[in-house]
């Protein structure tokens, strides 16, 4: 294992790593959550925004520290696995296939609103589950033929979504006003927190540009610094966003379903509203067809490692991808993205990725890492959680108990049984 780690080449600097954190950062939330945000703190909406920078900052420190003890394929599941044993693992895998569950659903529903927008034609409740199952059934068309198309049409996608943002960020600032950004009254500590919580959906996924750490130069320097680039950008970026949609909108930002798109149309014109939507669409398109391909395997992976049905594990004899799981995990998902609105399903992600983070950074302390750290991380995600509501509570700790009794009844199979992985 550790020659095998040595033998890779260690190319990424300081700027790449932290361009490839801001590429991964930067999705398709960031079109809708300037609303919801206004919604909850008005023009005060930057705090938030700074509060989840810092908190970001903690928790990827403590996964970047237990990245650097822990040598296994797998992440956050082999950090926490290691350090905390098998059944705190098996819950990680399940938060993270929870976060990617609820965030992709989170994401279809912003995106079928912003092509209705696009496309007028096709606003509706029937016609907006026509284009939800047109998207993931391209995608796992796509995905189900093998990865290389997948992650080429993905790569087009990514380009396409940062330069819509930075056209309504720069431009946009010449039509701001300044009375729309007067902060009337400072804003409690329990909405900052509950906003906060909302907002964390448009941070996460920094930890996963982490993952190439064996490449890295002079990693102990590289990655913190990397963490610090990136933050500062993305929070900038974000920050500059919501002045600029808070600014030209004002009143009517916090009813916005597309928020930076109505600020473009507002201030440049029509041409720039649809090039906004445009982008929003093609960028949220783009991360379905990512987590199409991604999130499926901790499908597999789960029935591979007999937790769930053997038939999630089969492989295509020819095409070598878990088409049984890309099925099952699209499926799912749109079921999710019918039923539920954006700030619920963005709540339950949070939640399922506020849940990994805080393992995460206890592993990071129970293999070796300075406790002060952890011990911040753990804090800040404590009082984030505290933005919960009671059925929020409910909903998830019933997902937790439905996962834990999956694995006390798995014990006895996984015990028996060896590894089975079929074809089909």
């Amino acid at each position: 294992m550790n020659s095998q780690r040595e033998s890779l080449t260690r190319a990424i600097g300081t700027f790449g790593l932290a361009a490839g954190i801001i590429n991964i950062t930067i999705g398709g939330g960031i079109f809708r959550l300037p609303a919801n945000v206004a919604g909850s703190l008005g023009a005060a909406a930057p705090v938030a925004y700074l509060v989840c920078a810092v908190a970001m900052g903690l928790i990827v420190t403590c996964i970047a520290s237990a990245g650097k003890r822990v040598t296994l394929t797998g992440g956050p599941y082999a950090y926490i696995g290691a350090a905390l044993g098998p059944y705190a693992g098996f819950l990680a895998g399940v938060l993270l296939w929870m976060l990617g569950t609820f965030a992709t659903a989170a994401v279809s529903t912003v995106f079928a609103s912003s092509v209705a927008q696009l496309v007028p034609n096709l606003a509706g409740s029937l016609t907006t589950t026509a284009v939800l199952i047109a998207a993931f059934a391209f995608w796992s068309l796509i995905n189900m033929r093998g990865v290389t198309l997948g992650v080429r049409l993905n790569t087009i996608a990514t380009i396409a979504k940062l330069l819509p943002l930075l056209l309504i960020a720069f431009a946009g600032l010449a039509y701001v006003s300044s009375d729309n950004l007067r902060v009337a009254s400072a804003p409690g500590v329990g909405d900052v927190a509950r906003t906060s919580l909302l907002l964390i959906f448009a941070f996460a996924g920094i930890e996963c540009a982490l993952i190439p750490s064996g490449e890295v130069k002079d990693s102990a320097r590289t990655v913190p610094r990397a963490i610090v680039l990136a933050m500062l950008a993305v929070t900038g970026l974000y920050i500059l966003l919501q002045i600029v949609s808070q600014g030209i909108l004002g009143d009517a930002l916090p009813s916005s379903q597309a928020p930076l798109a109505d600020a473009a149309g507002m201030s440049l014109g029509g041409w720039a509203r649809s090039l906004l939507l445009a982008g929003a669409s093609i960028s949220m398109f783009g991360y379905l067809g990512g987590v199409t391909m991604s999130i499926p395997r901790i499908v597999y992976a789960l029935a591979r490692d007999r937790f769930l049905p053997a038939a999630l594990a089969s492989i295509h004899p020819r095409r070598n991808v878990p088409q049984a799981a890309i099925l099952f995990q699209a499926v799912i998902t749109l079921a999710l993205a019918l039923s539920g609105t954006f700030e619920k399903l963005a709540i339950l992600a949070n939640v399922s990725a506020l849940a990994l983070y805080l393992g995460c950074a206890i592993a990071a302390w129970r293999l070796g890492q300075s406790p002060i750290v952890p011990m911040l991380a753990c804090g800040v995600i404590a009082w984030l959680l505290s933005g919960l509501t009671i059925d929020e509570w409910l909903g998830f700790g019933a997902c937790i108990a439905v996962a834990s009794l999956v694995y006390v009844l798995s014990l006895s199979t996984r015990r028996t049984s060896p590894p089975q992985i079929d074809t089909c």
